[in-house]
């Protein structure tokens, strides 16, 4: 079992995605104790201090002004995760939990945070249980930090609430007797520092990231399919063309679709004199572009993430000469700008990928395919109505595309008076991005069984083995069948990296 240890080594992307998809153990090393031990003594030198300090003695938000006496500093916090774990609507995913998780235990181990070195090795405990809190849909405006969602993790941390765990949903006092964890009695300042932080909205920003790398070089291999089975030009994506115009992202997309149709007889056989075809539609001919301004938007947000990944999220926070200050680092702004950004190229690589589906089907664009590559049309359908389910989702991604972020809704008696909706703006991306993986396995079979009816001419090595991966799972071409089931199995091999595996095994990794 893989171990994550938190503390010296710095958090990568990739660590956070092993965590919330994974079951690895994740433990603090002497670093972080140590961090943690000098950062809470600062924190009990302060709570027997007279002058007020915000969330050790007195209360929060546009309550600040209310001085707390020591005898119930304790109820404070405890009254403050439970009024807070105020969620409502169906629980998030699992991995979406286990990445807030992580990321606020790595806040903790910064040690800027003030908590006893006991409440973060509880978090670190529940994490290598397998313990996940049931934290619901609603309850974040991406200001004050996600505070509903880290609330009802807090609120396990105590024993209180709900949890899934190895045995099914359960009470989280059931679940961390059984695993012998002992709940945490919070002290000054805990509460707070477990709930104020950027971390689910961080944690959905990481997870996309990871899908989307992978969705945008499935991308290139549906519109290789789709280029070379509607009997387009690869000459558009010569290199020194592309270098013309000199995006990173774009270089790569093209790359990647010169490799994809190499060694292709179908490409071959139109590439004759009397080849009528000057120039290729635009959802053939600008695939490098797209998917490349898709790819450099995904750099930029990866750049955000890490940023964040480096960051120690609290108010107040603890400086390293032992001040407590409040600050204005939860706000969540950068991350759901990034958020937003990213449903942008999102819906639009999809959209692009919904055209080339359609061109297929219609027979005067298809260049001599079949009227929806049926068996016998107007007996069978073929793959008509595959492609208004794919127009369906693309319409819904130009919905889910409009940003959360420019939205407002003050809180908390006008303390809190502009919020970042970061957490809305990462449910939203969460579901185009399962959008995207759909619209583009609609093309990918579309493009196979296209593929399919140019024979005898062969495909490329690397289209082909596209195809012939579907094809274990998905008949070829014949009488109508039960599609939805053919689509969801070419989802499946997308999203599990299956169908890409496939063709990096001709190709070797994409860019």
């Amino acid at each position: 079992m893989e171990i994550l240890a938190l503390g010296a080594r710095p958090l990568r992307l990739d660590d956070v995605v092993a965590v919330a998809r994974g079951t690895a153990t994740v433990t603090l090393d002497d670093d972080a104790l140590t961090r943690l031990h000098d950062a809470r003594a600062h924190v009990e030198h302060l709570a027997h201090q007279d002058t007020p300090v915000y969330g050790v003695s007195t209360g929060f938000g546009a309550l600040a002004t209310r001085h707390i006496p020591p005898e119930q500093r304790a109820q404070l916090q405890r009254s403050l995760v439970r009024s807070h774990a105020a969620g409502s609507g169906p629980a998030v995913e699992r991995e979406v939990v286990r990445a807030m998780m992580l990321l606020r235990l790595k806040t903790l181990a910064s040690g800027h945070t003030g908590v006893r070195p006991e409440v973060a090795a509880t978090l670190a405990d529940l994490l290598s249980a397998g313990i996940t809190p049931v934290v619901h849909e609603y309850g974040s405006l991406g200001c004050s930090g996600d505070l509903a969602p880290l609330a009802a993790v807090a609120l396990a941390l105590m024993g209180e609430g709900e949890v899934e765990g190895p045995g099914g949903r359960m009470p989280a006092a059931e679940a961390l007797r059984a695993t012998g964890i002992a709940p945490v009695e919070l002290a000054e300042k805990e509460g707070l520092a477990l709930i104020n932080g950027t971390d689910g909205m961080l944690g959905m920003l990481a997870l996309t990231i990871a899908d989307l790398t992978g969705l945008l070089r499935v991308a290139d291999v549906a519109a290789a399919m789709s280029v070379e089975a509607l009997l387009g030009t690869d000459r558009v994506f010569a290199a020194d063309l592309q270098a013309l115009r000199p995006h990173p992202g774009q270089a790569a997309s093209a790359s990647n679709l010169r490799r994809l149709l190499d060694g292709s007889a179908i490409m071959a056989s139109h590439r004759t004199p009397d080849c009528t075809r000057v120039q290729d539609a635009y959802s053939l001919r600008c695939a490098p572009q797209v998917a490349g301004a898709a790819r450099d938007t995904l750099d930029h947000a990866r750049l955000v993430a890490e940023r964040e990944l480096a960051s120690s999220i609290d108010n107040p926070v603890l400086t390293g000469d032992g001040r407590v200050e409040s600050n204005g680092n939860f706000h969540g702004a950068p991350v759901a700008y990034v958020l937003d950004f990213l449903a942008i190229p999102t819906a639009d690589v999809a959209s692009m990928s919904e055209r080339r589906t359609d061109r297929f089907l219609d027979v005067a664009r298809n260049a001599g395919l079949p009227p929806f590559l049926a068996d016998d049309p107007g007996v069978d359908s073929g793959h008509m109505i595959a492609q208004y389910t794919a127009a369906g989702v693309v319409a819904e991604l130009k919905r889910l595309a409009v940003p959360a972020s420019v939205d407002s809704i003050p809180s908390s008696a006008m303390q809190e008076d502009h919020v970042s909706m970061g957490w809305s703006a990462g449910r939203k991306l969460r579901r185009a991005v399962d959008g995207l993986a759909r619209v583009l396995a609609v093309e990918v079979l579309t493009a196979a069984r296209a593929l399919d009816l140019r024979a005898p001419l062969a495909p490329s090595p690397a289209t082909a083995a596209a195809r012939d991966l579907l094809r274990l799972t998905v008949p070829g071409p014949g009488p109508d069948r039960h599609l939805a089931p053919e689509l969801e199995a070419t989802a499946v091999a997308i999203r599990s990296g299956a169908l890409l595996a496939a063709v990096e095994a001709v190709t070797g990794p994409l860019d």
